[in-house]
């Protein structure tokens, strides 16, 4: 009946705004079941569940052999590790693979097998999943006692296919390796030439004590190639060059110049290059995401105009203003969007509503979410107005700042003057008296700010939250240490009393003091510029967070498998051992530098010239592309943020929260109608009467 298709068209819109809140495509089942399942899917619980279950099947590392999740790192002074019972670990994993079985499976249903075909994603889900529970079964067979588990390097795929942003990122990075080729391949020529440059400049000599450079650093080819590609990072600088450079000083020439040309020009010539050609990548991939949530918005108008009310004597397509209140009131979305968009109805005179004047409705979605504080409190006595100006006031907050960087003045220069005295030697009354003063000053500035901006005002500012938890603590930590150790008093000494001696508590505290003293950020428009740029980055680039997640991970595993007992614990002298049996900590344990002999050993002795190929893989990954994709997003944001700081009021009075599409708002291209409509009319599960 009317009233069946009526609920049938609210659902599809209700789904079909919630899929353009999120940037989710709106190629999925649309009856009423598949609606059902498809919100219950994208619910909070669910999601939460299958969140929680990527996180704990990639914790599992953590606990399984040969990972040893100890206090200390150093095998000379590490207890043995938990061992998990075999069968432990492995049921836990079961559980989470029938909880991404359950996961694949309501994915393919929902977007029908058509779709599935076409997705790869989903194909390689099921392939990972398959080979995972493949080698489950393997390690159950040899009773957890294998060597390799594959599965542990399938696991980050979990949470890569989980993030659409993730996967738009992803993309983009694919698609930016050509051009980061390019500029990779001169780099290796770079350094192709000057390793042969190398090799016949400290060739082998008669005289045996000037080969120094040859014996240590350009011996062979692999190891010459080795020694330039770690100068590149800088981190064998300059010992590198100290032989050569003991013989005649001339030869530094030649490290100078290649350092000029491989870290000065070529790098930054890629972090230009990454810059430049992932932003547009990016922004492609933004400029996607804002035709899908005008796609899901235009979906949603084309089956409200399909309700029975619609006027059949309309020339066009139009939504009632009853109806769209209906779904905003079921939809799922952000309250201040919600809001705005039921004031602009309630201030719209007509009764439908044209495409166009729908679209621009939900235009409060690309909005900035602005947070404005409430208002300070109204006094009527004219004392208190004088009071509520002059502790409001800014001069007040400047005052403030000076008092704190005095209080990290006479921090500094008690601890200069204490720097070599034995704990019993020292003479806290000083520091303990000062530290008195200032934090009650510091609970005064608190009480007299709530007073002149009332508590609303005041907590609605994140610096003043930060100011004033920590002077909070630091009040409780001084009223502990009077109640234990008595007011400052000379020769006020620190005993050990309780759980922490007098020492600890006054570093505890100074250690507060200096990390309160960050409140000045906000009050310095640059650095507070730079501050927010961070700060964005952090909330917002979840995905590229994500990715490094997935790549540390892999890299880890990857790392445990292949140097599983390359440091042995003190007393296994195994044949296995470096210097022919030789114990490694043992021999350290002898040099002045012991985790410094270590890492020595670990990269020059130990790993095989194959090896080498992983950490080169690791310095590419991590170092060279993944941190100049970082740079350049950071460049981006701060770039976005210093153009429109003119155009914006004061940081201290609204606060913009911004994520990466609004980053990149005012270069995106909106799509047109014809587009939008050809796309629909492509949609494999919802047929349009138009």
């Amino acid at each position: 009946g009317a009233g069946v298709d009526n609920d049938l068209y609210i659902n599809q819109a209700i789904v079909f705004i919630e899929d353009a809140i999120q940037y989710r495509s709106i190629n999925h089942r649309v009856d009423s079941k598949s609606l059902w399942l498809y919100r219950w899917y994208y619910s909070r619980t669910c999601q939460w569940i299958l969140s929680l279950t990527i996180t704990v099947i990639l914790a599992l590392a953590f606990v399984e052999e040969p990972s040893s999740l100890t206090i200390t790192s150093d095998v000379r002074y590490r207890l043995p590790a938990w061992n998990p019972p075999c069968g432990l670990t492995e049921s836990m994993e079961l559980l989470c693979f029938l909880v991404f079985v359950i996961d694949v499976s309501v994915k393919s249903y929902l977007i029908g097998w058509k779709e599935f075909w076409k997705n790869k994603w989903l194909m390689a889900y099921i392939l990972t999943l398959i080979v995972s529970f493949a080698d489950w079964i393997v390690s159950l067979s040899f009773f957890c006692k294998e060597s390799v588990r594959i599965r542990r390097l399938l696991r980050p795929f979990f949470l890569l296919q989980n993030s659409s942003m993730m996967k738009k990122t992803l993309k983009s990075i694919n698609s930016t390796l050509p051009e980061m080729a390019s500029v990779l391949l001169l780099l290796a020529v770079h350094l192709s030439l000057f390793t042969m440059f190398a090799m016949l400049l400290f060739a082998r000599t008669k005289d045996n004590q000037q080969d120094k450079e040859w014996v240590v650093y350009f011996r062979n080819l692999p190891d010459s190639l080795t020694s330039l590609l770690v100068l590149l990072t800088t981190a064998n600088n300059p010992d590198v060059m100290i032989p050569a450079y003991s013989k005649n000083r001339a030869y530094s020439i030649f490290f100078i110049l290649f350092t000029v040309l491989g870290n000065l020009f070529l790098m930054n010539l890629l972090t230009a290059i990454i810059y430049n050609q992932f932003r547009g990548y990016l922004l492609k991939s933004v400029q996607s995401s804002l035709f899908r949530r005008r796609l899901g918005i235009r979906a949603a108008f084309e089956v409200l105009s399909s309700l029975k009310e619609t006027p059949a004597s309309a020339q066009q397509s139009c939504v009632s203003v009853g109806a769209l209140l209906q779904v905003l009131q079921k939809a799922e979305m952000d309250s201040r969007c919600k809001q705005a968009i039921m004031r602009s109805l309630k201030m719209c005179s007509c009764d439908q509503l044209s495409a166009a004047q729908f679209q621009k409705l939900f235009e409060e979605l690309d909005k900035d979410a602005i947070k404005q504080h409430p208002p300070s409190p109204e006094y009527q006595s004219h004392f208190m107005q004088k009071m509520q100006f002059a502790f409001g006031h800014p001069y007040f907050g400047y005052l403030g700042n000076v008092v704190a960087l005095a209080n990290i003045i006479s921090i500094c220069v008690v601890l200069v003057m204490d720097a070599d005295k034995q704990p019993s030697e020292r003479d806290d009354f000083f520091l303990g008296a000062i530290n008195c003063f200032f934090i009650l000053y510091y609970l005064l500035e608190m009480l007299l700010k709530i007073l002149a901006m009332g508590l609303k005002r005041y907590l609605s500012y994140p610096s003043n939250r930060f100011d004033g938890l920590l002077t909070v603590i630091l009040l409780i930590l001084e009223i502990a240490t009077f109640a234990v150790y008595g007011f400052p008093h000379p020769g006020w000494r620190p005993e050990f009393m309780g759980l922490l001696s007098l020492w600890d508590m006054v570093r505890l505290v100074n250690m507060l003091i200096v990390f309160r003293f960050l409140r000045i950020i906000p009050n310095m428009k640059f650095m507070a510029l730079v501050v927010t740029t961070l700060l964005d980055l952090v909330k917002n680039l979840r995905a590229f967070a994500g990715i490094l997640v997935v790549v540390f991970y892999a890299f880890a595993i990857t790392g445990i498998m292949l140097f599983k007992g390359a440091v042995v614990p003190l007393g296994n002298t195994s044949s296995s051992s470096i210097f022919q049996g030789k114990n490694v900590i043992s021999w350290c344990s002898a040099q002045a530098e012991v985790i410094y002999c270590l890492l020595y050993v670990l990269s020059v002795h130990l790993i095989c010239r194959w090896a080498k190929i992983y950490f080169v893989a690791w310095w590419l990954i991590s170092s060279v592309i993944w941190v100049n994709l970082f740079v350049a997003l950071l460049l981006e944001n701060f770039i976005h943020k210093w153009d429109r700081r003119c155009q914006r009021e004061s940081l201290s009075d609204i606060e913009y929260q911004r994520t990466v599409e609004l980053m990149f708002r005012d270069v995106l291209e909106e799509p047109t109608e014809e587009e939008l409509m050809e796309k629909l009319h492509q949609h494999p599960h919802l047929h349009l009467c138009r």
